[in-house]
């Protein structure tokens, strides 16, 4: 499913027109990527929690090369399903 296939989905089923359902999700989704970008987890209950998790330095290696190389820390933008949609998936 594609975001357009999801705002008709979610337009459908709220019943309310794809122009104000893409207004919604855009604004939901501008607003969980700035809290993720100042270091805020976005819990939504039954659904999950989006976070920001800290990566070390580490050092990896080239596949072609097999040469050693250092990858420097970084932030990165984690999911974590919460136990509503893990049962829902999982079955």
């Amino acid at each position: 499913m594609n975001k357009a296939e999801l705002i008709a989905a979610a337009a459908q089923r709220a019943d309310l027109s794809k122009k104000d359902t893409e207004l919604a999700l855009n604004a939901a989704i501008d607003v969980i990527m700035e809290a993720l970008s100042r270091g805020e987890k976005v819990q939504l209950v039954g659904f999950g929690a989006f976070e920001v998790k800290e990566r070390s330095e580490r050092i990896g290696r080239n596949p072609r090369t097999k040469e050693e190389i250092r990858i420097p820390a970084s932030r990165a933008a984690m999911f974590k399903p919460g136990k509503a949609l893990k049962d829902m998936v999982g079955g």
